[in-house]
C-alpha cells in the first residue's frame, strides 16, 4: 500500500451461491465513499440499483441510516479505504434483501493510481448478472433452466420476461465500463 498520497483499490467481487461463478475485477479510488461505491458495484455487476443494500465488514454493517434498524452504521462518510484497509481485506455486499443477493469483495492490491486511467474501471469478469427480481439464487437457476430448454413448460413465458437478448454466459466488458463512466 502507498503510505502517502492517493491510492486505488484493485478489487474482485463474486456473487455467492451461483455456479458457474459470476465475478468482476475492477479498480476504484481508495477515497471513494460508500454511497458512490454502492453505485459502482451496481454498474460493475449489472444491477439496476432499485433495491436496498448493506456492506457487512466482519459483522459490522454499513448502509443507509434507518431509524428502524440501529444495527446499521450510516455509510455516508465512510470510504473504501476505511472498510478495506489492506490487501486481502474482505467484506460482503448484500443487495436486494428480497432476492437476497450476497457478494464477496476482496482487495487484491492497493496501488498508486495511473494518471492515464479514469477510475473506476473494470478489467475483467465472467458471466452475466442475474436479471433484477428473478427470485434470488433459486429463481435464477429456474430461469436458466427454462431459457436453456425450449421444451421447458415456462420457456416461452420466462423468455418473454427476461431482458431482451439475455445470455447468462455473456459478460460485456465494454458495456460495463460505459456504465461505470456514468457513476
Amino acid at each position: 500500500m502507498m503510505p502517502w498520497g492517493p491510492s486505488v483499490h484493485v478489487l474482485k467481487i463474486r456473487l455467492r451461491h451461483v455456479e458457474p461463478p459470476i465475478w468482476r475485477a475492477f479498480t476504484v479510488a481508495s477515497d471513494t465513499k460508500l454511497p458512490r461505491f454502492n453505485r459502482i458495484l451496481h454498474a460493475v455487476m449489472g444491477w439496476e440499483g432499485h433495491h436496498l443494500h448493506v456492506f457487512d465488514v466482519a459483522g459490522i454493517r454499513f448502509g443507509e441510516k434507518d431509524e428502524d434498524d440501529d444495527r446499521v452504521i450510516g455509510e455516508r462518510n465512510i470510504t473504501v479505504q476505511q472498510v478495506l484497509p489492506r490487501p486481502d481485506s474482505a467484506l460482503r455486499w448484500d443487495y436486494d434483501f428480497g432476492d437476497g443477493w450476497e457478494h464477496d469483495l476482496v482487495v487484491e492490491a492497493i496501488e498508486e493510481p495511473d494518471p492515464a486511467i479514469r477510475y473506476p474501471i473494470c478489467s475483467g469478469g465472467e458471466r452475466a448478472c442475474p436479471p433484477e427480481d428473478c427470485g434470488g439464487v433459486m429463481g435464477f437457476a429456474d430461469l436458466i433452466d427454462a431459457l436453456g430448454d425450449p421444451t421447458h413448460p415456462e420457456h416461452e413465458e420466462l423468455g418473454a420476461w427476461a431482458p431482451e437478448g439475455y445470455d447468462p454466459s455473456w459478460f460485456d466488458l465494454a458495456a460495463t465500463n460505459r456504465r461505470l463512466k456514468r457513476r
